[in-house]
């Protein structure tokens, strides 16, 4: 079976958890400091906060921005339901926006279009490794007075003429799942410039207390936590750090191994008629997080594309989901229609890429591909 993705764990990966164990220090503590560090330069951010999630990290970033009841927030619709459910985690309303049909993110246009008197932020997604269009967004908030914050999951190592993802909103947030670029297995990060926002987002991941447990630690005089807000237990281990840090030091060869087996997908398909490939505007770097392609001959569904790539042993997905057709947001908006969102979500399709994938298995997985799609 060649799978869809496959994160690269090494004996020096396994070393490096391991000697966390045997430290007796698996909670919270120094391995985290480390890692928010090595982010932290890579990113270009003053502060980053590593949580249990990217998603706690999002909800925590809303709560410390003020954003909740009544607060409307923007988000597209094209995006895994984790961007929409942590704008409703801290108590907000998601306003789905629909996207661009060339890059698959956010389209400023029809953001300016959502805006109401509730709205207080915009929550631009880049999506699979593309950023999105950062500098029209910005101009947008600016003009309305708005907040904007990154969805950045898939972002690390994404950059808008040479600007990397995370340095456009007041927070972004970062995802270590096992898909993405590096893993801490599970594992998230905040970055942001402001001081304020990563002291406050520091508390609520730790139940509101206003000392790190490795700051009580490493202290030299007796000190005693205070809890001025009510937190949650949203912290990332010493153990998931660990296994960031030891992914970190191979970050810029994974991403380049990805550039490269993407290119080959890219100069493949790109002049089949049946096969949409990627777009990627002039000063983008896209990290290809994941590589999507679009089928668009009718007489062909993906499902079945889908089901006879499997029977080949060839593991793929449907696309990004169109969140405002998931159940609970259905409920929400059952009248919204987002046309763009809508047919891309049915066409598209998420194929086999990852570092160690070889050639060998990629020239299958294309050959396949072109054989079904005619």
């Amino acid at each position: 079976m060649i799978p869809i993705a496959k994160p690269e764990i090494t004996k020096e990966d396994a070393k490096a958890v391991a000697d966390v164990i045997s430290s007796g220090w698996i909670l919270q503590g120094p391995k985290v400091e480390e890692f928010e560090k090595l982010l932290a330069r890579y990113i270009g951010a003053p502060y980053t906060v590593a949580t249990s999630s990217c998603t706690t990290a999002m909800h925590l970033g809303l709560l410390a921005c003020g954003i909740g009841s009544g607060d409307e927030v923007i988000v597209p619709s094209f995006s895994f339901i984790a961007s929409a459910n942590a704008v409703v985690h801290a108590g907000a309303i998601p306003v789905f926006a629909d996207i661009d049909i060339k890059t698959y993110t956010i389209d400023p246009i029809d953001v300016e279009r959502k805006i109401t008197n509730k709205t207080r932020a915009i929550l631009a997604v880049h999506q699979i490794g593309l950023a999105a269009d950062m500098e029209k967004l910005c101009a947008v908030a600016r003009k309305h007075k708005l907040l904007i914050f990154e969805d950045a999951a898939c972002g690390l190592g994404s950059k808008v003429n040479g600007i990397h993802v995370g340095n456009w909103g007041i927070w972004s947030a970062f995802s270590f799942h096992p898909r993405k670029a590096i893993t801490t297995a599970e594992g998230g990060l905040l970055a942001t410039a402001s001081r304020d926002i990563a002291h406050k987002v520091r508390m609520l991941r730790a139940h509101g207390a206003d000392i790190s447990v490795s700051h009580r630690h490493e202290s030299t005089k007796v000190l005693f936590e205070k809890y001025p807000l009510i937190g949650y237990n949203f912290r990332m281990s010493d153990m998931h750090a660990a296994l960031g840090i030891s992914q970190f030091s191979r970050v810029n060869a994974m991403l380049e191994k990805r550039r490269i087996l993407a290119e080959r997908y890219n100069q493949t398909f790109k002049n089949n008629t049946n096969i949409i490939i990627p777009f990627v505007p002039k000063g983008y770097t896209h990290t290809y997080q994941s590589y999507m392609i679009r089928i668009v001959n009718g007489a062909k569904t993906r499902r079945s594309i889908m089901q006879k790539l499997l029977d080949r042993g060839i593991a793929t997905r449907p696309g990004v989901m169109a969140t405002h057709l998931a159940t609970p947001y259905r409920r929400m908006c059952p009248k919204l229609s987002l046309p763009v969102t809508e047919k891309v979500a049915v066409d598209s399709l998420i194929i086999p890429l990852y570092p160690q994938m070889t050639t060998h298995d990629q020239d299958f997985v294309i050959q396949t591909i072109i054989e079904l799609v005619k």
